[in-house]
C-alpha cells in the first residue's frame, strides 16, 4: 500500500477509536483525503505543502464549481490529518495552518410550509400502499420526525425501549456528538405510534428495534426510508427528505412560541446558536419585538406634509 494511504487508513482508526468520532464522519474525511492525495500523486507525507493545497483547491473550484462549504470542509479535514502526522512525528509542522477558509453562505434551513406539513400527514392515511403495515408504519415515522425532529440514524437506531410511551418521551441514545437526549411526546404522536404497535401485534413482530421490517424482525434499512420519500414525492410532488421534516419541526414549535432553550435540548445541539438559526424562518418573536417600539403606540401622531 501506498505509505502515505496507510498512514491515512492509521488516521481514520485513530480518530474512531480515540476521538470518538462516528464511521460516518469519518466516511467523509476519510473520502476528502483521499481524493486529494490520488489527485496529487501524492507518494509521501513530506510532499504536501501549502502552495500544493492551495492550488489543487483553486483547480477544483474552477473544474467542479466547489461551493464554499465543500472548500472549508477539505480544508479542515486534510488539517486535522496534517495535524496528526505533526503529533505522531511524521512532519514537523502543519503546512496548511494559514489557508483562508472561504467566507460561508449564511443560508436559511429548509423546511415545508405548515399547511404542507400536514398535507404530508394526511396523506398516510389515504396514499395506496400494497401492506397495512406499511401504511401504519409510514404514518409512524413521519409523525416521529414532524413531532420529534430526530434525525434519520436516530430513528433507525430507536430500541422498543426507547420509546416510553408512559413516560410521554423518547430516548434518544448516543446521538450526533455522542450525546443522549430525551424528547417529549405529545398526545397526536403517542395516539399514531400506539397504532404502530398494535399493528407490530398483528404482524407478530418481536425485535429490540421500534422500527423493523415488514418481512423479518430486522433493524428497518434506510433503503425504505428513501423509498418512503420518493413515494411521498410522486404522489404529492412534495421534495422532502428527513432532515427537511428536522428543519419543519423546529420551525413548528417556533411558530407555536417555543422556548428557544427548551427546542435546543429537544433537537440536540451543543450550542443554543445552532438553534437560532431557525428564528429566520418565522417572523413570531420578530412580530412580538417590534410592538416594542417607543412610538407604536402614538395613534394620535399628526399626519403632517412636511416640505
Amino acid at each position: 500500500m501506498n505509505p502515505i494511504l496507510e498512514l491515512h487508513y492509521r488516521f481514520s482508526n485513530y480518530c474512531i477509536t480515540f476521538k470518538g468520532y462516528s464511521p460516518k464522519t469519518m466516511k467523509s474525511a476519510f473520502f476528502n483525503i483521499r481524493q486529494f492525495i490520488n489527485h496529487q500523486k501524492i507518494d509521501c507525507i513530506t510532499q504536501i505543502d501549502r502552495s500544493m493545497v492551495e492550488q489543487y483547491l483553486m483547480e477544483q473550484k474552477i473544474k467542479k464549481n466547489w461551493s464554499p462549504r465543500t472548500i472549508k470542509n477539505n480544508i479542515q479535514n486534510l488539517s486535522t490529518f496534517l495535524a496528526y502526522c505533526v503529533q505522531q512525528g511524521h512532519i514537523i509542522k502543519n503546512p496548511i495552518i494559514g489557508i483562508p477558509i472561504p467566507k460561508q453562505r449564511k443560508s436559511l434551513p429548509k423546511a415545508l410550509k405548515d399547511e404542507d406539513a400536514m398535507r404530508l400527514l394526511e396523506w398516510t392515511y389515504v396514499a395506496d400502499f400494497y401492506y397495512e403495515y406499511n401504511r401504519v408504519r409510514a404514518r409512524a415515522i413521519i409523525a416521529m420526525f414532524l413531532f420529534t425532529g430526530i434525525r434519520r440514524a436516530e430513528l433507525l437506531n430507536l430500541k422498543v425501549s426507547d420509546v416510553r410511551i408512559h413516560e410521554k418521551v423518547v430516548r434518544i441514545e448516543c446521538g450526533k456528538g455522542g450525546k443522549d437526549r430525551l424528547i417529549p411526546m405529545n398526545g397526536s404522536l403517542i395516539s399514531i405510534l400506539k397504532q404502530y404497535l398494535e399493528n407490530q401485534r398483528k404482524y407478530k413482530k418481536v425485535s429490540p428495534y421500534f422500527f423493523t421490517s415488514l418481512r423479518n424482525n430486522n433493524k428497518l434499512h434506510h433503503i425504505v426510508i428513501l423509498r418512503l420519500f420518493g413515494k411521498i414525492k410522486r404522489d404529492l410532488q412534495l421534495n422532502v427528505y428527513p432532515h427537511k421534516l428536522r428543519h419543519t419541526f423546529a420551525t413548528l414549535m417556533l411558530h407555536g412560541n417555543c422556548d428557544i432553550y427548551a427546542l435546543s435540548k429537544m433537537m440536540g445541539h451543543s450550542d443554543i446558536k445552532t438553534t437560532t438559526i431557525y428564528l429566520g424562518l418565522t417572523t413570531n418573536h420578530l412580530n412580538e419585538q417590534i410592538n416594542k417600539h417607543p412610538l407604536g403606540f402614538r395613534a394620535d401622531l399628526p399626519h403632517k406634509k412636511f416640505a
